[in-house]
């Protein structure tokens, strides 16, 4: 395929500086203007699912064609009136709280025309590029049930959870070239026409959470390619959409129900929710070291070693960074830029080696306990 026209397409919800910086570095990416380099025809959708009067002025200034449905359409609404705008051969989809390095759409698209159905890059979780955020995660009964044990049974299942969750995230983080995986993330996703018109758009009953993954499991399951495009960069800020919506709780659990029983069945979804209520085999939380104010001494542990941060404490899915090298180093610590949002909540850190081996494991905020 050689498509050559592009629809951007970012959905946004009362986040609108947010969406102005995201639709600034893609613009820096591709190029100014409506050509961008190469030839590509490049057409921009803002969907505005929600804004003050302030952030309605502050978008209507913005070099783009705003769409307002009027109320929240969720993320698969939003996405799918975006998609339905326009009739560019290749789409981009965006949250506005992804900020793309350079040469990150150029890899996307050409990954795109080079035959892939959907493309997706490697993100970050700070401006340095120190944490690596995880792919999606690998859905199917195996692993669903898998971190169900975890959650409810305690820490023998969780050390196995983890272990299979990094050798699923290293496959990809240590990737060097596109690698053909769906585990991709629908913050920002690249996809092309003839894809989505074959399988249809992203599912509406999905208000927020799963969305794509359900759309990237039936591009699977129709024998269309995928890949993850290790050169395609961005920096993902994680979750500040959500953090305004206060029914995204209510919905994450909706989805994930909608999602087990649509791919996996009734029974088997049954199953895991009575795992997730516990009861009296519900695994105890035991206690964790807080992260030492000056920071983690590394010295000592082998080399590469990975430092882990996830909010969950079973510790998966988890950001990572990849420490290499023999020689002393200071004492690590979380990325400057992420300091405000570990203060404000629970996370736990892990050390763990290269075979993917728990080494040591620390808390940062919350409860003393895992």
């Amino acid at each position: 395929m050689r498509g050559r026209s592009l629809a951007v397409v970012v959905v946004h919800y009362h986040t609108p500086r947010l969406a102005a910086a995201a639709i600034g570095a893609l613009q820096r990416d591709l190029g100014a203007g409506q050509e961008a380099a190469g030839g590509l025809e490049v057409e921009w959708l803002l969907v505005d699912n929600g804004s003050d009067p302030a952030g309605r002025e502050l978008l209507a200034g913005l070099p783009v064609r705003l769409l307002e449905p009027g109320r929240n359409l969720g993320y698969a609404g939003g996405v799918n009136l975006g998609v339905a705008s326009s009739r560019a051969e290749l789409v981009l989809l965006m949250n506005p709280d992804v900020l793309v390095l350079p040469g990150c759409a150029a890899g996307l698209v050409a990954c795109l025309q080079a035959g892939a159905a959907a493309a997706g890059p490697r993100f970050y979780w700070d401006s340095g590029r120190r944490l690596l955020l995880p792919p999606a995660e690998a859905r199917d009964r195996r692993g669903e049930l898998l971190a169900s044990l975890a959650a409810a049974r305690g820490a023998g299942w969780a050390a196995r959870a983890r272990r299979r969750s990094r050798r699923h995230c290293r496959r990809h983080w240590q990737a060097t070239a596109p690698l053909p995986s769906h585990a991709l993330s629908g913050s920002l996703l690249a996809v092309t026409r003839a894809a989505w018109e074959r399988i249809g758009g992203f599912d509406e009953g999905f208000q927020l959470y799963y969305e794509e993954t359900d759309w990237l499991l039936r591009l699977r399951r129709a024998g269309l390619p995928a890949r993850f495009v290790p050169a395609a960069e961005a920096v993902h800020l994680y979750g500040r959409s959500a953090a305004l919506e206060p029914r995204a709780a209510e919905w994450f659990d909706e989805s994930a129900r909608r999602f087990r029983r649509r791919h996996y069945g009734a029974w088997f979804a049954w199953g895991l929710e009575r795992l997730a209520r516990g009861g009296p085999r519900a695994a105890a939380a035991p206690l964790l070291p807080a992260l030492p104010a000056e920071g983690l001494d590394l010295d000592g542990y082998p080399r590469p070693l990975w430092v882990e941060i996830s909010p969950n404490p079973a510790g998966f899915p988890a950001a990572a960074e990849r420490i290499g090298g023999a020689a002393p180093r200071a004492r690590w610590q979380p990325p400057a830029d992420l300091a405000e949002r570990l203060a404000a909540g629970a996370w736990w850190i892990r050390l763990s080696d290269a075979s993917g081996a728990d080494l040591a494991a620390f808390q940062v905020g919350g409860l003393k306990r895992k």
